[in-house]
């Protein structure tokens, strides 16, 4: 296909590459479960997006913009990947995305938007649930349940260290200088930190011993950009519990707020816990 924007190749990281067994992330656990080794998570491949999404819809992408992604191959650490995105269409405020690695196999694929979100990837998925009976390790999760409301301080110290060991995938001076806003602003993998980090406070406790890997993600802007070191208040709730043959899977969103109420960002995640991994599936 003639006329795609497309980002640089980048070798991207598997920060939690030590997290030890249970997790993912781990090589001997990743390895046990099916996989080709401790997997990099989504919203490090995520950090590789805003450059070719500045590049089509302006910095503006920081304010109201959207970035939806469903995963469907894991990659391991050092693994070459490139963004990809077809240009925006004459009228049009959404336009197809995707990552590929280096040989081709396709890591991700989504949409990416500026103003209205409502017809992004994952707002248009059928989230019909399963019947809760069926469930073993998200049995105690219920659809539409919150998860809590946290009061934060999006303090710096992880995303200016990432940034300083060059850990960020293609990462843009406005992560750790002044931006067009002031501040610097988050990388994705900083919104999902606050974000989906605040809602496992709430979720973690209902989930029953399993591994978990993260399926899609979005992240969207209504009044960005998402600023650094200043406060936030967090809201997070249940959208959907479901199963696939291999995974029980949650879906939920977590809202972030400015000290004025002001929706500043939204994060609508899917995480799936492995049964293989769980010893409530023992036979």
């Amino acid at each position: 296909m003639t006329g795609l924007i497309t980002g640089p190749n980048w070798a991207a990281r598997n920060w939690s590459i030590d997290a030890g067994a249970g997790s993912i992330h781990d090589d001997e656990t990743a390895a046990e479960l099916g996989f080709r080794g401790g997997t990099v998570a989504g919203d490090i491949h995520m950090n590789q997006f805003p450059p070719v999404l500045v590049e089509i819809f302006g910095e503006q992408w920081f304010e109201t913009g959207n970035l939806s992604l469903n995963f469907k191959n894991a990659t391991v650490d050092l693994e070459t990947v490139q963004v990809f995105a077809e240009p925006l269409k004459r009228g049009e405020n959404q336009t197809r995305v995707w990552m590929e690695r280096d040989d081709g196999l396709l890591v991700c694929s989504g949409t990416a938007a500026l103003g209205d979100h409502s017809r992004s990837e994952l707002r248009n998925l059928d989230y019909r649930p399963c019947d809760p009976e069926e469930l073993r390790i998200l049995r105690k999760v219920k659809p539409g349940m919150s998860l809590g409301s946290y009061d934060i301080v999006a303090t710096t110290d992880k995303q200016f260290e990432r940034y300083d060991k060059k850990l960020i995938s293609d990462p843009m001076s406005w992560y750790r200088q002044k931006s067009p806003w002031g501040g610097p602003v988050a990388a994705p993998c900083t919104i999902l930190e606050f974000l989906w980090g605040n809602a496992m406070q709430g979720l973690g406790p209902l989930v029953e011993e399993s591994t978990g890997l993260f399926g899609a993600m979005e992240i969207g802007y209504t009044h960005g950009p998402f600023i650094m070191g200043r406060r936030y208040r967090i809201e997070c709730s249940v959208v959907c519990v479901s199963q696939s043959p291999k995974t029980e899977i949650v879906w939920y969103d977590s809202e972030a707020f400015s000290e004025s109420g002001e929706l500043v960002a939204t994060l609508r995640i899917q995480s799936r816990a492995m049964k293989a991994s769980s010893p409530l599936y023992d036979s």
